[in-house]
């Protein structure tokens, strides 16, 4: 097999070679001449350079392992192909065309390649077939021109929307929207995901839409994706997690697995940089997250966005979706100033997170953020089949916290 050709934004930077054990990335000289030495366009944890640096060889890999899947869907990937779980290269060779961001993986000594991306038209009804068989068929792939990896667990499949309707992405066309059914084991998910939405779009984390909407009887919330515009070079762009961009692994994107990641790493990225926008929105993120209960604020769940001219943002927000009301630890993902019970979670603590990060203003856009999810949690109807109690949950915790008590303060009063 052929070392694996790495694009980004339509230009080869590198490629991969060795096998699943030993596979490397190695940068090819002319994006060094294009990007700039020490770019970091492609990566945070992989400047573009000259040399490759040996120590940082894991980094690479990492980078690389965090395109694909967890859990049931990189389970059934591998086997669709025969392949070991821990074959990166074996599952990028098949399903790197299209993944998160701006890059595309190819080999090209596959037949075929370089492919041309197409797509097949769905009705109401295929696209329902696609999200009944996301068991048997995650993200929607159909082999062998099926090209599609991206991150996560809970079950998802992908399509491109055009004004005449949605589409199967084959071959490496760029899907524009993550469309996820309802969850055997959390049958409110989806609907409690779109509520969540609301509030992120209120603050100002994203402008992107996400809606309920049925497929010829089946439910599915639609997310329109970030990383997608008919504006940049061949429709994508580029973006990494912070798992990828603090070299963490699977699950090590939860703090107390691993001790790599944190909110204050994550911070340090854009404080380092000088980029208080990014640091804002990052902590508004933070604040709204506890709000609403979205407990699984991790750092697969945070990106950067690069841009062509080099620049670094925060990405918009995602999978902002209250789940206080599960049956689990009630531990957020990432420590708020060192707490992790989501019901000791205070305003308090928050700014003390916040002025940590160098935001002397931590205190204000607190206390402007959960105003403005309060509102909004008084108004916001969310869909019949979330959560019942979902907006006064919200309006409860938001209320507590303005009031200067702990989350788990709102519920003991309330039974009282």
């Amino acid at each position: 097999m052929a070392d694996l050709v790495v694009e980004l934004y339509g230009m080869r930077v590198g490629t991969l070679t060795g096998t699943w054990r030993t596979f490397d990335f190695q940068i090819d000289p002319a994006a060094v001449l294009e990007f700039g030495i020490d770019s970091l366009i492609l990566s945070v944890a992989i400047p573009l350079t000259a040399v490759s640096v040996t120590a940082r060889k894991e980094r690479r890999q990492n980078f690389f392992r965090e395109l694909l899947p967890e859990g049931r869907m990189l389970s059934r990937l591998a086997q669709e192909l025969g392949l070991e779980e821990h074959d990166v290269i074996g599952l990028l060779r098949n399903f790197g065309r299209d993944v998160a961001g701006a890059l595309q993986i190819w080999d090209p000594d596959e037949p075929g390649e370089p492919k041309h991306p197409a797509l097949e038209p769905q009705s109401t009804a295929g696209v329902a077939s696609m999200l009944e068989q996301v068991r048997q068929n995650p993200l929607g792939n159909k082999l062998p021109r099926g090209k599609t990896s991206l991150p996560g667990v809970q079950d998802k499949i992908v399509l491109a929307r055009t004004k005449e309707g949605w589409n199967r992405v084959v071959d490496g066309w760029p899907s524009t929207h993550i469309l996820k059914p309802e969850s055997r084991d959390h049958p409110t998910m989806i609907y409690d995901e779109e509520y969540g939405a609301r509030f992120a779009q209120a603050v100002g984390l994203t402008a992107f839409s996400t809606w309920i909407e049925e497929f010829d009887g089946v439910p599915a919330v639609v997310i329109e994706r970030y990383d997608r515009s008919p504006d940049a070079p061949e429709g994508r762009i580029h973006q990494e997690d912070f798992n990828q961009v603090l070299g963490a692994r699977g699950i090590q994107k939860y703090q107390k697995y691993g001790g790599r990641v944190s909110l204050e790493r994550v911070a340090q990225v854009f404080s380092s940089r000088g980029d208080r926008d990014s640091l804002d929105r990052l902590f508004r993120l933070v604040v709204v997250s506890v709000a609403v209960g979205n407990l699984d604020l991790h750092t697969k769940n945070i990106s950067l966005l690069h841009g062509l001219d080099g620049s670094i943002s925060i990405a918009p927000a995602y999978d902002v979706v209250p789940q206080a009301h599960q049956a689990n630890d009630q531990e957020v993902a990432l420590a708020v100033a060192g707490e992790y019970r989501h019901a000791a979670i205070t305003k308090d603590l928050l700014t003390t997170e916040g002025n940590a990060w160098g935001l002397s203003e931590a205190a204000d856009i607190t206390e402007d953020t959960l105003v403005k999810v309060l509102e909004l949690a008084r108004v916001a109807v969310p869909d019949e089949r979330a959560h019942p109690g979902l907006s006064d949950d919200v309006v409860r915790v938001a209320s507590n916290l303005l009031g200067g008590q702990a989350v788990g303060e709102a519920r003991q009063q309330n039974r009282r």
